[in-house]
C-alpha cells in the first residue's frame, strides 16, 4: 500500500490550498486517513483525522479554517485549507491505516505515510 501526496506550494497570508493524498495497492480497508504537519524545529502534529464512516478530528489551530474529506470510493483524502496563515508553513503528511488484501481477504494491518508535501505562506 502507498499514498502519494500532492497539492503544496507558496500562498499568500488569507489564500487557501487543497492537498490530496491518493491510496493505492492491495487495500482491503482504510480505516483511518489523517493529515499530519511538522515545522522545522518542531514535532509532526495532528491537522486532522477522518474516519471510514465520516468521523472527523481537528488540531485545535485549525479548527474553523480546515476541512478534511475522503472518496471512499477512489481512496483519496483531501485537506482543504482556508484562510491561511505564515503558521500553517509545514511539511504536510497523509497517513492511512486499514488492512491490505490478500487473495480477496483482509490480512495484515498497515500504518503507512505518504512522502509529504511543502506548504509556505508568506505573510
Amino acid at each position: 500500500v502507498q499514498l502519494q501526496a500532492s497539492g503544496g506550494g507558496l500562498m499568500q497570508a488569507g489564500g487557501s490550498l487543497r492537498l490530496s493524498c491518493a491510496a493505492s495497492g492491495s487495500i482491503f480497508s482504510i480505516n483511518v486517513m489523517g493529515w499530519y504537519r511538522q515545522a522545522p524545529g518542531k514535532e509532526r502534529e495532528l491537522v486532522a483525522s477522518i474516519t471510514n464512516s465520516d468521523s472527523t478530528n481537528y488540531g485545535d489551530s485549525v479548527k474553523g479554517r480546515f476541512t478534511i474529506s475522503r472518496d471512499n470510493a477512489k481512496n483519496i483524502l483531501y485537506l482543504q485549507m482556508n484562510s491561511l496563515k505564515p503558521e500553517d508553513t509545514a511539511v504536510y503528511y497523509c497517513n492511512a491505516e486499514g488492512r491490505v488484501r490478500t487473495k480477496g481477504w483482509p490480512s495484515e494491518p498497515y500504518n503507512i505515510w505518504g512522502q509529504g508535501t511543502q506548504v509556505t505562506v508568506s505573510s
